[in-house]
């Protein structure tokens, strides 16, 4: 029987938050490689991957994307 591995938090919330999968998918990158980035200028140790923290991020509001004013 196979495993189910139940995400969290939720992709649909991530995406409702962003606006497209396509937005969500880059904002996360971007983030984790800034975060990946400081913690090797600094010499932090992570807890957890930049990828999860980037996400963590999104669904908790801290980060957002501005529209863009053309």
């Amino acid at each position: 029987m196979e495993s189910l591995m139940m995400l969290y938090p939720p992709m649909a919330a991530l995406v409702d938050k962003v606006g497209s999968s396509y937005l969500l998918v880059n904002l996360v990158a971007r983030r984790a490689r800034d975060i990946a980035n400081h913690a090797e200028e600094t010499g932090d140790i992570l807890e957890k991957k930049p990828v999860s923290s980037a996400i963590d991020e999104v669904y908790s509001g801290k980060l957002t994307i501005e529209p863009k004013n053309e």
